[in-house]
């Protein structure tokens, strides 16, 4: 630990610097973000080494790779180099009623259209000035592990490209703060009066024609995963990039399309959409607010995430 002779003799902008190589992973563009020449951040690099007793960041042919201190030391410098934005940013706490602060929320569609509703609402009245930007977060093509598939979305929050996000993931590292949002399921959806909605079987349902969510437009989806298990396969015939213009070609067609309940819960009156439930189990999962604890010293987060967490369960279908 730096005793106050060291403090003193030590220039704090390393921290800065520090940070920036953490989130960018890479010389170059860290050396763009500080409007410095690569040199010298190669050269903070090296005071940092040497102060820290670890080499920190490895290079790599696409940038540089964090050693495990560097993993370690990035929540404290974090959370140093936060209080001390604070303090220089101002000394007046956040106030919704006169702030208009804008906050970007980072979520997959089909939560962000769950939410947006009910806390436009609460802005509305609350904090009339502040205003939102919700950014879509998306897995990683292909990821079957959870926390690969989520991993961009911690790095957006610790770059601060988004203030808050909202992600189907609970194993979050020690230096966020989570919290349960809501539970989600899948339920069938279909248009007003399909056959489907007067009995539902398991064969019924892979008899039918599928509408399958996918950005990619892979028709392979983790319900094909789970009919596969019982040797069991159903004809894709259609792949969207989100939810909501799922709900519009299903209100319009004879194909069937898993959708999370609240989601449709939400919408399935204003597009004259009916559900059932799944004939299958499809799983359940936990919608989860992540933030980094660093960012919950400034008190226009901290106010952002209470009036979320106030919503969860008296506004949510």
């Amino acid at each position: 630990m730096l005793n106050h002779i060291d403090l003193s003799r030590t220039d704090l902008n390393l921290l800065v610097l520090f940070e920036a190589v953490m989130e960018e992973r890479h010389v170059g563009r860290s050396a763009q973000r500080l409007n410095l020449s690569p040199s010298a951040v190669s050269h903070g690099l090296r005071r940092l080494r040497a102060l820290l007793c670890d080499p920190l960041f490895i290079r790599t042919p696409r940038g540089v790779v964090p050693t495990d201190r560097a993993l370690e030391l990035a929540g404290p410098v974090a959370e140093v180099l936060e209080r001390a934005r604070q303090i220089i940013i101002s000394s007046e706490a956040f106030d919704p009623q006169r702030s208009s602060r804008r906050f970007t929320i980072g979520a997959p569609d089909g939560a962000s259209s769950v939410l947006l509703h009910p806390l436009l609402q609460k802005l509305a009245s609350n904090a009339p000035g502040v205003s939102l930007g919700v950014r879509q977060l998306l897995p990683r093509p292909g990821e079957t592990s959870m926390a690969s598939a989520w991993g961009d979305a911690l790095i957006d929050l610790e770059r601060r490209a988004i203030d808050i996000a909202i992600i189907p993931h609970d194993n979050i590292p020690a230096r966020f703060q989570h919290e349960l949002l809501y539970e989600e399921d899948f339920v069938v959806a279909m248009r007003a009066g399909h056959p489907l909605k007067s009995g539902t079987t398991l064969a019924s349902y892979c008899e039918m024609k599928h509408l399958v969510v996918s950005h990619s437009a892979d028709p392979f989806g983790f319900v094909d995963a789970v009919l596969a298990q019982q040797g069991l396969t159903r004809e894709v015939a259609l792949t969207v990039p989100n939810f909501m213009l799922a709900l519009a070609v299903l209100a319009d067609s004879e194909l069937v399309g898993a959708l999370p309940r609240h989601f449709v819960q939400m919408f399935e009156t204003k597009f004259g959409i009916e559900h059932v439930d799944a004939p299958i189990d499809l799983g359940r999962f936990k919608m989860n607010l992540v933030v980094p604890k660093a960012a919950l010293m400034d008190t226009g987060i901290a106010w952002l995430v209470n009036t979320i967490r106030t919503m969860r369960s008296a506004d949510l279908p």
